[in-house]
């Protein structure tokens, strides 16, 4: 792959990563460091949204993949050995640190005493458990992030047979219509869709946007998956795709039932493209 000049100038350690500083874009304050490859970096830069690579499970995760504590990135800087990026965000939900914290920068070392201790200085803003352990109805579908759990194979089909054996697939889409306008009346504490309602249009699209770059990295990490010779990790990867697109899908049709528009209406176009070729279609719009 044949890297943009921007990216040439980075200087990337001998496992290609660089550590990336998040810094808060109102404050300054120091929210995070992880580490980021060449890809992750680009798509930061492309998406304005901040993707890092994780070293434990050697692959791309998007900031806030289940939390949805993402965050908006408005500037990259690169420090003077172009070996250190430091990005300036905004830290959705106001929490970066997986113990529920703002900063994971949380702890000072006290130098007042005989001996220098480690004191914990900022409070806990939201439980872990609730952040990341808490779930809705299958009906509401939300998020759920990889924590680098040994997770085989025919673990994944087995939920996948058991939540299949759960709803009639004929009928899914209708289902899911009909739920979405329910929610669209419900109390915004109720369930997630309910809050995505309340919070508005611009958080329905800011999701679908979400969602979308997560199947691209997804998709990025089927690709270079190898069934002949890690069968395990490509199921994994092959099974972590369809979730993400389903995810696009989902907050594509809470996107549709905003304008009270129901999937049918979608299903109905499709259905008039059948059998006409695409050329022709597009050059007929």
């Amino acid at each position: 792959m044949t890297l943009p000049a921007w990216l040439t100038a980075v200087t990337f350690n001998d496992d290609g990563l660089i550590p990336a500083i998040a810094q808060d874009h109102q404050t300054g304050r120091i929210l995070m460091m992880a580490w980021m490859n060449a890809e992750a970096l680009q798509l930061t830069a492309q998406t304005q949204t901040a993707v890092y690579f994780s070293r434990s499970r050697v692959k791309l995760w998007h900031k806030g993949e289940s939390s949805g504590h993402t965050q908006t990135v408005h500037d990259i800087r690169l420090d003077c050995d172009a070996d250190v990026i430091v990005l300036s965000v905004t830290q959705v939900g106001g929490i970066a640190c997986h113990t529920g914290r703002e900063s994971c920068f949380y702890q000072r070392l006290d130098l007042s005493g005989q001996t220098p201790e480690w004191q914990t200085v900022d409070k806990v803003l939201k439980d872990p458990a609730d952040i990341y352990h808490s779930h809705e109805s299958t009906s509401d579908t939300h998020e759920t992030e990889n924590t680098g759990a040994n997770t085989d194979s025919d673990t994944i089909q087995t939920q996948t047979d058991t939540a299949q054996a759960q709803v009639n697939k004929a009928s899914v889409l209708q289902q899911l219509d009909s739920v979405l306008a329910e929610r669209k009346q419900a109390d915004a504490d109720s369930s997630y869709v309910a809050s995505l309602y309340a919070k508005g249009l611009n958080k329905i699209l800011e999701k679908v946007g979400e969602e979308s770059t997560e199947s691209i990295i997804a998709a990025k990490d089927f690709a270079n998956c190898d069934e002949s010779t890690d069968k395990a990790s490509y199921d994994e990867a092959r099974h972590e795709l369809i979730y993400e697109v389903a995810d696009v899908w989902f907050h594509t049709l809470v996107g549709l039932a905003w304008f009270d528009i129901e999937s049918d209406a979608v299903l109905n176009e499709l259905g008039r493209r059948f059998g006409l070729s695409g050329i022709d279609e597009k050059a007929a719009r």
